[in-house]
């Protein structure tokens, strides 16, 4: 990575509108949170911890650079070593002067306390204490061991315009609107030896939104996603912060078995020694305590999509069912998830009125109110169809009556972008029909609903923009229709989609694409049968029992 050297780091002088953002985005960490850290990570007194490179990215006043400088002169003694033999064993970097003075006097404090020598401890801290901005360091003053800390939380647009450039070339992941913080996550992974480990307490909501989709390419890509532990109601800073915090530990190495973990207010210091505890034992693959819960996977997901969310237990059987069963949406089945026709003006391609225009002009729709009962209900509702079979617009020469009605609503038909665009087509809908659709079979999700709600159209109506659809080329689509009206279907889409208030969930495509599924063949007849019989009496009950069968489960977990 090119390094961009715009200042020096000993003689900083920060722009007062990047001051501001940096003391904002300061969260300090408690003492018992920075010790869990670094015990995931191994970074122990019994270890020789003067011979390894730790780096801290961001160290604020000290919290985690206390704690460290603790571990490390206990660690020279046990090992026999001058605490000056460990002066090349951290760097911390920060922008604000008063940041690395306290920093400083902290860990000489601390060394002190420790009964090193007051001139050996002062030439430490300031060895290891450096005011820089981390994101724009040489290579060589990043590589890394270890790399630790709570990376500060800026939003791009309060960074200056020139800094802010700057640091998007020096870190590609940074696209869109993002957090700084996923800059410090980018070069505090490529700055790490082989098998070196990053441990940060961080935001977490760059595991699933879209400015942290290339973090995750490249951690998916490159990296080993070791643990992530979920701390969204723990008091873990010195302040009251709504951060959504997560400690996450990621190696240079390929991906190896990982751990997801949930917590619940209670977990403190006690909570997190025994965490620690059950993280390094090996043997047991699940934990389920007063204050957290925790179980080991295999893999961690490989989707470079957005990374699910849900209970360890249940992230762990759904990373097992990824590893067993084909996406639902597969051209080996011919399985297609797609949504329904949008036209940018439903005021004017809607009607009930059967004698608007031609009738072949008319396409039966299916809403999301025809679907209410689970059965379809169609309300009579018909787009006025602009599209021919061939799949271009219609000549309206030819249909007087439909071209009278489109230019009686020309005005607000013409004003649309996808008119405006292309003049020459103001009559279009903004997706196009697709004939054959139609006359298919298909399975229909309205978009948002409390539960998965698959509802079967045999064939005669085309889906609004607010229905999902799936088709296939191999499905029975009432047996399909059991698997997917099941809480286990619902469980994938549980875990990737977006709830709104109330707990309604977004049945989207990609969500919908989400789910993993058996092959047909290797259904049994009675489950079949049992599938299909669920679906035809919307048995939710009966429909988890025969698809715990057919995906091998025992049980699905909360």
């Amino acid at each position: 990575m090119a390094t961009i050297a715009l200042f020096s780091t000993d003689n900083l002088s920060l722009p007062e509108s990047l001051q501001e953002a940096v003391e904002h985005g300061e969260v300090f960490t408690r003492a018992w949170v920075v010790e869990l850290i670094l015990d995931l990570l191994g970074y122990t007194a019994d270890n020789d911890l003067s011979s390894v490179k730790l780096v801290e990215p961001a160290c604020g006043g000290g919290a985690f650079l206390s704690v460290i400088a603790s571990r490390i002169s206990a660690s020279c003694q046990v090992h026999e070593r001058s605490i000056t033999e460990a002066i090349d064993a951290v760097r911390a970097f920060d922008l604000l002067g008063r940041n690395v003075e306290q920093s400083r006097a902290l860990v000489t404090e601390k060394l002190q306390e420790e009964g090193w020598e007051p001139k050996d401890a002062r030439m430490v801290a300031a060895a290891w204490v450096k005011r820089g901005d981390y994101l724009l360091q040489s290579d060589a003053e990043r590589r890394a061991d270890y790399v630790v800390g709570n990376p500060p939380y800026i939003r791009l647009e309060d960074v200056p315009d020139d800094r802010m450039a700057a640091y998007r070339r020096a870190c590609p992941t940074m696209g869109g609107r993002a957090d700084i913080y996923i800059g410090f996550y980018e070069v505090a992974l490529r700055s790490l030896n082989r098998g070196g480990q990053l441990g940060f307490i961080c935001a977490d909501r760059w595991m699933r939104n879209q400015y942290g989709r290339r973090l995750r390419q490249l951690v998916t890509k490159d990296f080993s996603m070791d643990l992530a532990l979920v701390m969204h109601d723990v008091d873990a800073f010195d302040d009251q912060v709504s951060a959504y915090p997560a400690i996450t530990v990621i190696s240079n190495r390929p991906q190896g078995a990982a751990v997801a973990a949930d917590t619940n207010r209670s977990f403190g210091a006690e909570q997190a020694r025994d965490f620690a505890d059950w993280y390094a034992a090996s043997e047991s693959a699940t934990a389920a305590m007063t204050s957290f819960r925790a179980a080991r996977m295999p893999h961690w997901f490989s989707e470079e999509g957005s990374w699910p969310t849900a209970s360890p237990a249940r992230l762990a059987v759904l990373e097992d069912l990824t590893e067993r069963f084909r996406l639902l949406e597969d051209t080996r089945t011919g399985t297609k998830v797609g949504i329904g026709i949008a036209t940018g003006a439903d005021k004017v391609f809607l009607t009930k009125d059967k004698d608007l225009v031609e009738e072949d002009r008319l396409l039966p729709m299916a809403m999301v109110r025809d679907t209410t009962s689970g059965t379809l209900d169609w309300d009579g509702t018909f787009l006025v169809n602009p599209w021919a079979a061939s799949g271009e617009l219609v000549d309206l020469d030819a249909y007087p009556r439909l071209a009278s009605y489109f230019e009686e609503h020309g005005e607000a038909l013409r004003k649309r972008y996808v008119a405006v665009k292309q003049p020459q087509r103001w009559y279009k809908t903004i997706d196009k029909v697709d004939q054959q659709l139609t006359r298919r079979q298909k399975l229909l999700f309205p978009d948002m609903k409390l539960s998965i709600h698959p509802v079967l159209d045999e064939g005669g109506l085309y889906p609004h923009h607010n229905l999902y659809f799936i088709v296939s080329e191999t499905w029975d689509m009432r047996v399909l229709g059991g698997l997917l009206l099941s809480k286990v279907a619902e469980a994938f889409v549980e875990a990737y989609a977006v709830k709104m208030r109330g707990g309604t969930l977004r049945f989207q495509a990609q969500y919908l694409r989400k789910i993993r599924v058996p092959d047909l063949t290797a259904i049994s007849k009675g489950d079949r049968a049992a599938l299909a019989e669920a679906f035809d009496k919307r048995d939710v009950e009966a429909a988890t029992e025969a698809a715990l069968r057919v995906y091998g489960l025992a049980e699905l977990p909360d």
